[in-house]
């Protein structure tokens, strides 16, 4: 050991692990700050994609069940409804997972639906659902368009032709012919 040596120790300085911190921080708030833009745009794919995945079931339910399934479009959600062949009446689905859900309010949600197309009229014609998932596997034409308010410029699109499955379009779909 030498006797004038001063104290070499290592480790870092109050400074610098300040500075690590403040980095750190500013990184984190700019990760939250890029992530919390799309946050709207984000819940209106979890939207669209949660109706999506129900219309097919529903779709396939039909089939299976040898039972007509229908979407019923209100103003702020949607509703499945199942045809009675007994009484000739739609009725609420008994099924837990086809239950009533409700928009966020900034959703807006257009449908273009083909009107002389067969939808099985109950009755009464209370309840008349907007699109029908019949047990040949076809379903009623549709287009239904999903914005975040007035923002056109990221529209989320589910559409059939009746024969076709159910296609879901997003924004930046290659190939999109619409």
């Amino acid at each position: 050991m030498q006797a004038g040596s001063g104290n070499n120790s290592s480790g870092f300085t109050l400074i610098e692990i300040l500075v690590v911190l403040i980095l750190v921080g500013l990184l984190a708030a700019l990760a939250v700050f890029t992530m919390g833009g799309n946050s709207q745009q984000r819940e209106l794919q979890n939207e669209v994609r949660e109706l999506y995945l129900l219309m097919q079931t529903a779709s396939d339910q039909a089939v299976l069940n040898n039972q007509e399934l229908g979407l019923l479009l209100e103003e702020n959600g949607y509703r499945f409804v199942a045809f009675q062949s007994d009484t000739g009446d739609w009725k609420a689905s008994g099924e837990r997972i086809f239950r009533a859900r409700e928009f966020p309010d900034w959703l807006v949600a257009t449908e273009f639906i083909e009107s002389d197309a067969p939808r099985l009229a109950s009755a009464e014609d209370k309840l008349r659902p907007d699109v029908v998932f019949f047990s040949s596997g076809e379903t009623t034409p549709f287009e239904l368009e999903f914005t975040v308010g007035s923002q056109t410029d990221y529209t989320q699109v589910l559409v059939s032709d009746g024969v076709s499955p159910i296609e879901w379009r997003r924004p930046g779909d290659e190939g999109a012919d619409w």
